[in-house]
């Protein structure tokens, strides 16, 4: 990255989008966990993990993320980008900080643990599209699905899928918040991401605006 470009305009709006969106992804993913009907395969994992090292949920999932992008950069030749690194340091943080806020709804299951779910949801849907329309590099796990995908020869769409259902089988093994919720996310995740893209005109081109190597 040049001097020009870090004291450009354009960038800083970029940046500006990135952080609102890992900052909604966190309210997302508090949302989520405290509706207690179940989690998606990575909070799934990660809950389990925290409960069983003492470490919270956020440290956690920026352990793993810190263990995924050294892999995916050695292994897999997948150089991390900005939001890449930003969404290891910030994203766990700020799950550990909405969850003990007094705004947090708490449900117990049920209907309202569905309603919460569905919001967590469908803010995780904006916070994807501002996150990806930063067009600042992709996040961890994602970059490790595209890495996997270059590294086999195989569609992203498989090596993510095989991602998940491994990451969901581990943490199931463990003993991790399967139910309702998984199954919630895995039908209602994809269209409302994808909605939530189109709502706010965002392109699917993958080339990052800015990257750390230039």
């Amino acid at each position: 990255m040049t001097l020009d470009t870090f004291f450009s305009l354009k960038f800083w709006i970029y940046m500006g989008r990135l952080q609102i969106g890992l900052f909604l992804y966190g309210v997302a993913v508090s949302l989520m966990l405290e509706a207690h009907i179940g989690l998606d395969p990575w909070s799934a994992f990660h809950e389990i993990i925290s409960i069983r090292s003492g470490f919270t949920f956020g440290r956690i999932s920026q352990s793993f993320g810190f263990m995924i992008i050294i892999f995916s950069w050695l292994v897999l030749s997948v150089k991390p980008g900005l939001a890449t690194v930003l969404n290891m340091l910030t994203v766990g943080p700020w799950i550990d900080f909405v969850r003990v806020q007094d705004w947090m709804p708490e449900a117990t299951g049920g209907l309202y643990g569905i309603i919460q779910f569905f919001g967590g949801i469908s803010i995780m849907g904006l916070a994807s599209a501002l996150y990806i329309g930063a067009r600042l590099g992709a996040g961890p796990r994602d970059g490790f699905a595209m890495g996997l995908s270059n590294k086999l020869g195989k569609s992203l769409r498989f090596t993510r899928n095989s991602v998940e259902i491994t990451v969901l089988l581990i943490a199931a093994i463990l003993g991790g918040s399967i139910g309702l919720g998984t199954v919630i996310f895995a039908v209602s995740m994809g269209p409302i991401m994808q909605l939530s893209l189109r709502i706010c005109r965002v392109s699917l081109d993958p080339s990052p605006s800015f990257s750390l190597t230039k």
